[in-house]
């Protein structure tokens, strides 16, 4: 990028990735074209991260976890989904779902796409290897309302198949309440027959899916997703044993990956590892859903084991800016970048825009609604006026797919299966921007200018050089994927207001039933919204739910047998003011 900015030791949910656009056509249904990633496998291998991820043909590579670059593959399969990868014997396996049989792969230089197929394996989905310190080698698998997440031992040569496999996870929404299946932990009720069928066949029973195995010490956590890709509440949460094949204990923190609020929602389906100074990090899957249920993208957390064992993430903010540390950091105290949105629901206006898609939509913090330009020339621009000036430090862009079925051209290199069409576009399809700020609306300093670059950055996110003095930023789109109307769904602006945090708030808080709490809290003065932070111990607020504009929520995920205690932290532009924690009483019922 030229201009002044800089991409440096930071980050920012999701994470901007050249996602790969789809060409879906369902039977029965209207064709999409639309980007998708999902069910990320992470691994560090020879001083570089390896990310896979399902329908990218392909993978990604990054020396910081900050930057990362797409590497095409012609030598995997492109249409497998929940792509897995660990290191064996200092070589690299993978492997992905499919509805027949699902054959392993080999390699010792990914780059040069070396990926050699060592069997024809068999039919799995999900699946995940783990070599134990004494080079035994297990395989888990599972994707199902119905079976449970299965594990084998195998051989780390061959990898066929040693011994029985073992029934290892399954559902129990009726004790742990983040199980339940729904936005929010809510059942829809079926607007057509053809959704009345569904869900009449898949019941009520969670998804149980994407096994990934660690071991600390002499504990085996095994994680595990549930209960949907397509829901907010989408989240991973584990067991632990004592040996790779279990027995297996839940533990009560789970779920220990879980994002229903904020801008972009959704936890689950993920990889746990360390990076190079030894923190821990969980990439997950984040969800739009909007054009496909399987529509979604990637975001990397801080985690970490507590002197207790509790496997955790920081999901704080977990869409706000986070540090990408240059050595050991703790990652409670030290991920949180410290700027805070100036963005929400900022006064926008634009150079056009269609009838539904308004420019308070890239405002209002939700990735599942977008400001659309009404014209498709270059120079449709985006303004915002934050009513006061502003210390400014990075910026991130969120790009929607917008009815891109009208101009893209239709593939012919896909795969047909009985369900749908679908295929992946090759090359690279960049988005070319510009971004301004002003202190006055008239005099403007280029502070983001990629144009001329064959990046793809759907979610673009630059730290400034320096902080800017502004009260208004302006985007001006040049080019777009397929030449298509420049649409926005998150222009945001992070850094702090001149002003003071919100004061305090004390939450109202009541244990409705084993599974779930009614939270009630008074509104805070200039607060934008509000972090819930919520657990078993006072000293273990383990999750967070962050909401905006609302002072109450149903908490329908807990685990039943366990007390709870919650915090809620009032924050706005200028800061945060954490609360402290309370005890979720019993009903006085």
């Amino acid at each position: 990028m030229t201009g002044r900015n800089r991409i440096g030791a930071f980050t920012c949910n999701p994470v901007d990735l050249s996602y790969r656009f789809q060409d879906l056509r369902p039977a029965g249904g209207e064709r999409t074209v639309h980007r998708e990633a999902a069910d990320p496998s992470v691994v560090r291998y020879r001083g570089r991260y390896l990310m896979f991820a399902s329908m990218t043909a392909g993978f990604w590579h990054s020396t910081d976890l900050s930057n990362w670059t797409y590497q095409p593959s012609e030598n995997l399969p492109a249409f497998d989904y929940a792509p897995d990868v660990r290191e064996v014997d200092g070589t690299l396996v993978i492997s992905a779902s499919r509805t027949t049989e699902s054959p392993f792969f080999r390699s010792v230089d990914p780059l040069s796409d070396d990926f050699v197929q060592i069997n024809d394996g068999f039919v799995f989905w999900d699946p995940h290897v783990f070599q134990d310190e004494d080079g035994a080698t297990y395989f888990y698998w599972g994707c199902s309302n119905k079976e449970p997440i299965a594990g084998v031992r195998v051989d780390p040569v061959t990898f066929d198949v040693i011994g029985e496999q073992v029934p290892l996870i399954t559902g129990v929404p009726d004790r742990h309440g983040w199980e339940q299946i729904g936005e929010n932990y809510v059942k829809a009720e079926p607007k057509t027959e053809r959704e009345r069928m569904i869900a009449e066949y898949l019941g009520d029973a969670p998804f149980i899916e994407g096994a990934w195995m660690t071991r600390i010490g002499d504990d085996y956590y095994l994680q595990y997703a549930g209960p949907g890709t397509e829901w907010n509440t989408y989240a991973d949460g584990y067991y632990v044993g004592k040996s790779p094949l279990g027995p297996f204990e839940y533990s009560p923190h789970s779920p220990f990956s879980s994002k229903p609020g904020g801008f972009i929602t959704g936890a689950g389906h993920g990889s746990t590892f360390q990076d190079e100074h030894g923190n821990w990090w969980h990439a997950s899957t984040m969800r739009i859903s909007v054009h496909h249920a399987f529509e979604r993208r990637i975001g990397i957390f801080p985690a970490g084991f507590d002197a207790d064992g509790a496997l955790f993430c920081n999901q704080n903010f977990a869409d706000y800016p986070t540090v990408v540390p240059d050595g050991p950091f703790d990652p409670w105290k030290d991920a949180f970048a410290g700027w805070m949105l100036q963005s929400y629901r900022a006064s926008a206006t634009a150079s056009s825009a269609l009838p539904g898609h308004e420019p308070a939509l890239a405002v209002d913090e939700d990735v599942r609604r977008w400001w659309v330009a009404e014209g498709d020339e270059p120079g449709e621009w985006l303004q915002l006026d934050f009513s006061s000036v502003r210390t400014l430090h990075a910026i991130q862009v969120n790009f929607a797919d917008h009815e891109l079925a009208a101009v893209a051209p239709e593939t012919t290199h896909g795969q047909q299966s009985p369900g749908e069409y679908r295929a992946i576009y090759p090359g690279t399809m960049p988005t070319e921007y510009v971004v301004e700020a002003s202190r006055d609306g008239r005099t403007w300093e280029t502070v983001v200018d990629n144009r001329g670059q064959e990046a793809e950055t759907p979610h673009g996110f630059v730290v400034l050089d320096a902080p800017v003095r502004a009260r208004y930023v302006r985007l001006t789109s040049y080019a777009t994927p397929f030449g298509a109307a420049v649409a926005v769904s998150g222009l945001r602006v992070f850094g702090l207001g001149d002003g003071a945090p919100p004061p305090a708030v004390t939450p109202r808080a009541v244990r409705t039933s084993e599974r779930s709490a009614d939270l009630g809290w008074d509104t805070a003065a200039s607060a934008q919204g509000y972090n819930i932070r919520y657990g078993i111990a006072p000293d273990k607020l383990y999750h967070s739910w962050l909401v905006y504009d609302q002072t109450d929520l149903i908490l329908p995920s807990l685990n039943a047998g366990h007390d709870y205690w919650v915090a809620i932290d009032a924050f706005n532009e200028n800061g945060i003011t954490a609360g402290e924690p309370v005890l979720i009483s019993a009903d006085p019922s």
